[in-house]
């Protein structure tokens, strides 16, 4: 029987409440399947592990994880530990080095779940964002000099190259001609940003030539939040850069009634290093420890990590019982308007992919 490896890193806050409910999930939908089953290596990486040992993880976490089959992360953040310590030392620590450029985010309304769009029923939304997610705005380079003194000067310089964004919108393009419509949205900002976001559209041009099948615009970022919100309908698949795809894609989570559902894959498309799958929610300790984390989104990731094995048959009989379970407004969390825990949806997904006979 095939047999996959995977690092699970629960990491902070609900990240630990719903890796282990995504855990339990898949490891049912394994036995029901009976073609594979997972092993499950866990690391306590995150901020409690930081507050012990003044890291995010050790200096060979990388190496405990790179020949595993993939990583199922859950979030990192926590109030008492600053925000650049804990996402540079843990998340972007994995996903740059893995070289993990992209960052896929599917968004649509799922069954019993409504829109805050009064106009959309449904089908009017259903997109997948690509971020690219290793250059441009995160790409960490910059400083500060003089700090403390009134002529302190800090700077955050996005970088990108043209290998980088040529590879992440030849995937934009490659994923929307896999999909029904095959269109494709390039956001962009070239008219503030006269470098780099200019490399970025002359790239988009030339790639489009090799995709004769897509049809494809372009958006200025601040234009594509109005369309995302007003003309849902228009829109497909999506590229944008590392921080605008970070915005649209959370904008885009909202819309589609809540970031609790919001599922992420950071692909290694060549597959030398194990790709990472991730709901967007964060750490959310606020909520922490009180059982009623949502942990639709993880399932949703689980789905994505699904088919990147190959397993797409699992990963439809997975997304099937999400959809059968959300329909349900019994069954919505708070952050969907309801009252039910974490556990109770575990439970009813698992026993939704127990009878299901498809």
């Amino acid at each position: 029987m095939k047999q996959y490896r995977i690092a699970a890193i629960p990491g902070d806050g609900i990240g630990k409440e719903v890796i282990a409910a995504g855990i339990e999930v898949l490891d049912v939908l394994a036995e029901r399947e009976g073609r594979f089953r997972f092993a499950f290596d866990r690391f306590d990486w995150g901020s409690d592990y930081y507050k012990k040992h003044g890291v995010m993880m050790p200096a060979d976490g990388r190496e405990k994880i790179k020949d595993h089959d993939a990583i199922f992360f859950g979030a990192v953040g926590a109030p008492d530990v600053p925000d650049h310590i804990t996402l540079w030392g843990l998340r972007l620590a994995i996903c740059q080095p893995f070289d993990q450029y992209a960052n896929v985010r599917p968004t649509r309304i799922l069954p019993g779940i409504t829109s805050p769009l009064r106009h959309v029923s449904g089908p009017e939304l259903d997109w997948v964002i690509v971020r690219e997610n290793s250059e441009g705005e995160y790409a960490g380079v910059g400083g500060r000099v003089h700090q403390g003194h009134a002529n302190e000067v800090a700077t955050d310089v996005s970088m990108m190259t043209r290998s980088g964004v040529d590879r992440i919108i030849r995937y934009a393009f490659a994923l929307a001609r896999s999909r029904p419509r095959k269109l494709l949205t390039v956001v962009t900002k070239s008219n503030a940003q006269r470098h780099a976001m200019v490399m970025w559209d002359e790239i988009a041009a030339e790639v489009a030539q090799d995709f004769p099948d897509v049809t494809w615009d372009k958006m200025l970022v601040d234009a594509m939040t109005m369309r995302m919100v007003g003309k849902p309908e228009t829109l497909d698949t999506i590229v944008a850069t590392n921080l605008h795809a970070d915005i649209l894609s959370d904008l885009a989570a909202a819309l589609a009634g809540s970031l609790g559902i919001a599922p992420t894959a950071n692909i290694n498309p060549e597959r030398r290093f194990p790709s990472m799958f991730e709901p967007i929610h964060g750490s959310a300790f606020d909520i922490t420890g009180k059982g009623i984390a949502n942990p639709v989104g993880t399932f949703w990731t689980a789905c994505q990590m699904l088919e990147h094995l190959g397993e797409k048959p699992a990963a439809d009989r997975l997304m099937r019982a999400v959809e059968r379970v959300t329909a349900d407004p019994a069954l919505h969390t708070p952050d969907l308007g309801g009252t039910a825990t974490t556990r109770a949806v575990t439970d009813a997904v698992i026993a939704a992919i127990r009878g299901d006979n498809g």
